[in-house]
């Protein structure tokens, strides 16, 4: 069970209780710890969290007119709100950023998507791989500076690291935003810490950002704190909070070294990184659906994707541009990602996973079809054309003739949306 879940699992029980009273907030409050804990948040953190919730909830005077499980469900929010701590507004200025991290946490690949951020916002990017410890690294980061389109810098075979520093600095002083990207260990001993100090001082960073995956568990919150110690860390960068059922320990570490989180990874693209919003990202852990970052995601998929809208917007939906949507909803990220955003936050991760395949099945059949059948789908009903698609992408006929339904289904839905004027305001694309 991920945070989500048993977030919302816990409000569930709450919403069914006949009366609000000690009992009732005592066991929600179990359930709440409960949830938190098996998402690996800190012991003394959750007991912190839960005995404020019901103090405010039993001792509060519940305003008039407000149900009181609404009341307590906006106590939770505001509570999980403050655990995760303040919001982070990246400054678009001159700047430069250490990043730090164990091996595993993503700290290569997070430095090449936060100079794609900042690159894309209108600020000039360099990369600089101080990584001398694992030999994939250099190849890795100068892998991903390319994809990325920002320059890179590194020195193969040098192991000095603060050398390699003051060499990238003045390679990217014309430079906005200087990324330093350097060693991991499998633990903080005193070998790295030593290195991060002397990198440190040459490089003279405005951000010193630790990265933490959100599976590392509730030794992030020591992690935290050992590198805040070592080398005074800014913020924390959580990754892979798309793939791990936890994450709780990763935001909480934040909380322990008394730092902000500053951006989360929600997916393996590039540009699957976001500034952290503690208001936005509880909601979607609570169910709120996130409208304003559903119309960005599916907006920008499309410019990506080279959908000219106004197509979209005078045919009738075919193959052809059925494809190119599932095309587009690539960029939007994991399905679960999107599901949160609309406040579908319950829908089981069996049945994410099967429509993730069924998305990639489509593809390869719609890939099998004439370029006469994927704009004209009656083509399908003479006989041999389904048998010969079935054959060409590798399935069962009935794989076809399935698609085939849901589709039909679906251009009824879309027909519907494309003549509703409220829904079309929604997307504007320039």
């Amino acid at each position: 069970m991920d945070l989500g879940e048993g977030l919302r699992q816990a409000l569930a029980k709450l919403s069914k209780a006949t009366i609000i009273d000690s009992k009732t907030v005592k066991e929600f409050n179990k359930s709440l710890q409960k949830a938190l804990l098996s998402s690996d948040v800190e012991v003394q953190l959750v007991l912190k969290l839960t005995d404020e919730i019901e103090a405010k909830a039993l001792k509060s005077n519940i305003p008039s007119g407000v149900d009181p499980r609404d009341y307590i469900t906006n106590i939770v929010y505001e509570e999980l709100v403050k655990l995760v701590g303040e919001g982070y507004v990246p400054k678009m200025e001159k700047k430069r950023i250490l990043m730090m991290g164990l091996y595993g946490s993503g700290k290569t690949t997070t430095s090449a998507k936060l100079a794609k951020f900042y690159q894309d916002r209108g600020l000039s990017a360099g990369l600089i791989c101080c990584d001398v410890s694992r030999p994939a690294a250099f190849t890795q980061l100068e892998t991903l500076a390319r994809q990325a389109n920002v320059p890179f810098f590194g020195m193969k075979d040098e192991k000095s690291a603060d050398k390699i520093a003051k060499e990238g600095l003045n390679k990217f002083k014309d430079k906005d935003v200087i990324i330093c990207d350097t060693s991991g260990r499998s633990s903080l001993d005193s070998e790295l810490i030593e290195e991060l100090k002397r990198v440190n001082k040459v490089f003279n960073p405005d951000e010193k950002a630790l990265v933490i995956s959100a599976d590392t568990g509730q030794i992030a919150g020591k992690l935290a704190r050992e590198f805040d110690s070592a080398v005074k860390v800014s913020g924390v960068i959580v990754t892979k909070m798309d793939g791990s059922g936890k994450g709780g320990g990763a935001l909480s570490a934040a909380s322990a070294a008394n730092v902000k989180v500053m951006f989360i990874g929600v997916g393996e693209k590039l540009g699957n990184l976001e500034s952290f919003n503690p208001n936005k990202f509880i909601g979607n852990l609570l169910g709120v659906p996130d409208i304003e970052s559903l119309v960005k995601n599916i907006t920008t998929a499309i410019k990506e994707s080279k959908i000219d809208p106004k197509k979209l917007e005078s045919e009738e939906l075919n193959f052809e541009t059925f494809y190119d949507q599932l095309e587009a909803m690539k960029s939007m990220g994991p399905l679960k990602n999107v599901f949160g955003m609309m406040g579908a936050g319950n829908v089981p991760k069996e049945a994410i996973e099967q429509g993730e395949e069924k998305l990639k099945k489509y593809k390869i059949i719609i890939g099998s079809m004439s370029k006469a059948e994927r704009r004209n789908e009656r083509l399908l009903h003479e006989p041999g054309r389904v048998t010969r698609i079935a054959k060409g992408s590798g399935v069962e006929e009935k794989d076809v003739r399935g698609m085939v339904a849901e589709f039909n289904k679906m251009r009824k839905t879309f027909n519907t949306l494309k003549n509703d004027r409220n829904f079309k305001k929604k997307f504007k694309f320039g």
